[in-house]
């Protein structure tokens, strides 16, 4: 990341994802591939497919199985 980094203006996890994303001049198709994977990895590890906003921070074996499972 650039130094000095803004701080986020948005709460919500995929809207602060947008921004970072803008902020680093990233191409459009790059930040709908970064959405598409980071939604595909909640619903992974969320319950019976359902989007979950959780505050517990992924283990890189919670990571590395979720990655596996989609590959």
């Amino acid at each position: 990341m650039k130094p000095g980094n803004p701080p986020l203006q948005s709460v919500r996890l995929l809207d602060q994802l947008r921004e970072r994303i803008r902020y680093m001049h990233y191409s459009l198709s790059t930040e709908k591939v970064y959405l598409y994977w980071v939604r595909l990895f909640i619903r992974w590890s969320g319950r019976n497919g359902q989007m979950l906003a959780t505050e517990r921070i992924r283990t890189a074996p919670e990571v590395r199985d979720a990655l596996s499972a989609v590959a």
